[in-house]
C-alpha cells in the first residue's frame, strides 16, 4: 500500500543540476543522479489515486505506464520489481525519463489548483538508470516465427516496434540512411540531455535479440522499396517528421540563417567525433555553423529552440537572443484556459535558460539584414500581437516597434512540417496529406497492404513517448498481420490524440 501521507510529509524536490560555470564547458548531462533516499522520498509522494489520470493514454502517458505501481516499490526499496514493472509498458525508459516533457505530471492529482505533482519523470530515469546497472538482459526468442519485417528509420517509433517484433519470434532488419542508428536520439538531442551511451546500451540488447541494423542505406536510393518488399514480409515506415517549418522573411537567403536542426546536428558530430575532433561545427559542405564568438538569435519557443541555446553556450556564443512570437506564459496553470488534467500552457524554463541568453517574448522577425556581403548581420523585429479567429492565426504588428538585434547566426526553430518528401514515398506508394504526414488505417497500415506506419511520420512531430507508443502498438499491428501467435501490447489507437479543450 503506498504512504497515504507522503505527498504531506514530504514537497516536491529534483536533485541539483550541475553548477552553470561546469556544465558550460562539457558535454554531459545536466542533472547529476539523484541519492537514493531522495528518490524513494519523493515516490512517497505518490498517493496511488483511486482513479490515476497519470497514465491515461490521453491525459497523462500515451504509453500507460504503471506509475502508481512502480513509484511505491521505489518507495518500498523494491528496485529490481520496479525495473520490471516500468519495462512492462517501456521499452526504453531512460530515453523518455529524460527527454518526454512528463504529460503524466501535468495529469497527477497533486498538481490540481496548484498544488505540486510527483516528480514521475524523475523516478523514472532513476529505475532505468538502475535497471542498466543491474544489466540489461536480453529476451532472444526459442522459437522463430520465420517471417521477417523491415523497419526504416532508427528513432524511438521504429525501434520499440523492432523490439517487440524480435522478440515475438520475427527477423527484423532497421534501415537507417545514417551512419549510426538512434534518430534524433543520435544526432538531434544534445548530449547534455541525452548522453549516447544511453542508446549505446540498448542497442547492443536489441542486437542480442536478434535484431539487424544496417546503416548508410537510404532506402528509396541505395535499396528501393520493391526490394525491400521482395525480402521481407511486412514494412513498417517510421522516418520522422524532419521537414523543418520555414519562413518567407525577407532576408532568408542570407548566409548564417539556418534551419535549428542543421545547428543541432552539426553540433552533435562534432562531440561525436570525441578526442581529435574539428574545432568547429560545419554542415556537410563545409560551411560553418558554430556559434563560437557569435551573436546568436533562436527563433521559437520551444524544446528545439532551448536545445538549441545550450548548444550556443557551450559553443561560446557571444551572446544569444531567443525569440517567441506569443507573450510571455503564465507561471501557473490557467485553469479556464487549461483545466486539469490538459496540458496547460505555462512558462517552461530549461536548464538552458538558466545558463544565460535573454528570451524576447510577444515579437516577430521583419528583416533578416544583410551586411552588404550577403551575410546577416543582424535581425530587425518588432513587436506582435496574436489571436485567434475561426481557428486561424492572426498576427498584428505594433506600430513603433521595431529595433534590431546583432545577429552573425540566426536559427530557425518554429517547428516541423512533416515527413519530409523523399524517393521512397513514391516506390511505396504512400503519400503525405495536407500536414505533411503519412495517413494510416486503423490497423496502422498505409494506403498499400503490408505497408505500415508510425511515429512522427503518422502524427506529426510529437513526443517521444507518443512515437513509443505508436512503434509498440504498430508492431502489434504487423504481429497480428503476420499471424503471429498471441497478441502484443498496443497502448494507443492509430487516432488516438491527447485530451484538450
Amino acid at each position: 500500500m503506498p504512504d497515504p501521507n507522503g505527498f504531506l510529509r514530504y514537497p516536491r524536490r529534483m536533485p541539483a543540476r550541475r553548477p552553470v560555470p561546469v556544465r558550460i564547458s562539457d558535454w554531459r548531462e545536466v542533472y547529476p543522479p539523484a541519492g537514493e533516499e531522495l528518490i524513494r522520498e519523493q515516490a512517497a509522494r505518490c498517493m496511488d489515486c483511486g482513479i490515476p489520470f497519470c497514465h491515461s493514454d490521453t491525459a497523462g502517458c500515451p504509453l500507460a505506464n504503471r506509475i502508481p505501481d512502480w513509484n511505491d516499490l521505489v518507495r518500498t526499496g523494491n528496485w529490481d520489481a520496479a525495473v520490471e514493472s516500468l519495462h512492462a509498458t517501456n521499452n526504453f525508459p531512460e530515453f523518455t525519463g529524460r527527454l518526454c516533457p512528463a504529460p503524466c505530471e501535468a495529469a497527477c492529482v497533486l498538481g490540481i489548483a496548484g498544488g505540486d505533482p510527483v516528480t514521475i519523470k524523475q523516478v523514472e530515469v532513476e529505475i532505468a538508470d538502475a535497471a542498466v546497472a543491474r544489466g540489461l538482459t536480453p529476451r532472444p526468442v526459442p522459437a522463430p516465427s520465420g517471417r521477417s519485417v523491415a523497419v526504416v528509420g532508427s528513432g524511438p517509433a521504429g525501434l520499440a516496434a523492432a523490439q517487440q517484433l524480435a522478440r515475438a519470434g520475427h527477423a527484423v532488419t532497421v534501415y537507417e540512411r545514417d551512419d549510426a542508428i538512434g534518430g534524433l536520439l543520435r544526432y538531434g538531442i544534445p548530449d547534455f540531455k541525452l548522453e549516447k551511451r544511453h542508446i549505446d546500451t540498448r542497442l547492443a540488447q536489441l542486437a542480442a535479440e536478434g535484431v539487424e541494423f544496417r546503416t548508410g542505406v537510404n532506402v528509396g536510393v541505395d535499396v528501393t522499396a520493391e526490394q525491400l518488399r521482395e525480402q521481407h514480409d511486412a514494412v513498417l515506415l517510421a522516418c520522422g517528421a524532419l521537414q523543418g517549418r520555414e519562413t518567407d522573411t525577407p532576408g532568408r537567403a542570407l548566409r548564417g540563417v539556418h534551419q535549428a536542426m542543421a545547428h543541432l546536428v552539426a553540433a552533435n558530430r562534432v562531440v561525436a567525433a570525441g578526442e581529435g575532433r574539428p574545432a568547429l561545427a560545419t554542415l556537410p559542405d563545409g560551411t560553418p555553423i558554430d556559434a563560437a564568438g557569435k551573436h546568436v538569435v533562436i527563433i521559437g519557443g520551444g524544446d528545439t529552440a532551448a536545445d538549441c541555446l545550450g548548444v550556443a553556450h557551450r559553443q561560446g556564443a557571444a551572446g544569444v537572443h531567443q525569440l517567441d512570437l506569443y507573450p510571455r506564459p503564465p507561471q501557473a496553470r490557467d485553469e479556464a484556459r487549461d483545466p486539469w488534467p490538459t496540458w496547460p500552457w505555462i512558462l517552461r524554463e530549461y536548464a538552458a535558460h538558466e545558463e544565460g541568453g535573454e528570451r524576447v517574448f510577444a515579437v516577430a522577425v521583419q528583416e533578416f539584414v544583410d551586411d552588404g556581403t550577403g551575410a546577416v548581420r543582424a535581425v530587425r523585429i518588432a513587436e506582435v500581437t496574436v489571436e485567434k479567429r475561426a481557428g486561424r492565426r492572426i498576427v498584428t504588428t505594433v506600430p513603433g516597434t521595431e529595433r534590431e538585434l546583432p545577429a552573425d547566426l540566426v536559427l530557425l526553430a518554429i517547428g516541423f512540417e512533416g515527413t519530409e518528401e523523399q524517393p521512397l514515398l513514391a516506390q511505396f506508394g504512400v503519400s503525405r496529406n495536407a500536414r505533411g504526414a503519412i495517413d494510416s488505417r486503423a490497423d496502422w497500415q498505409t494506403e498499400v497492404d503490408g505497408v505500415f506506419v508510425a511515429g512522427d511520420m503518422h502524427r506529426g512531430a510529437s513526443l517521444i513517448v507518443w512515437a513509443i507508443a505508436e512503434g509498440r502498438a504498430a508492431a502489434a499491428a504487423i504481429h497480428t498481420y503476420l499471424g503471429g501467435i498471441g497478441a502484443l501490447p498496443a497502448p494507443v489507437h492509430a487516432a488516438s490524440r491527447p485530451l484538450a479543450v
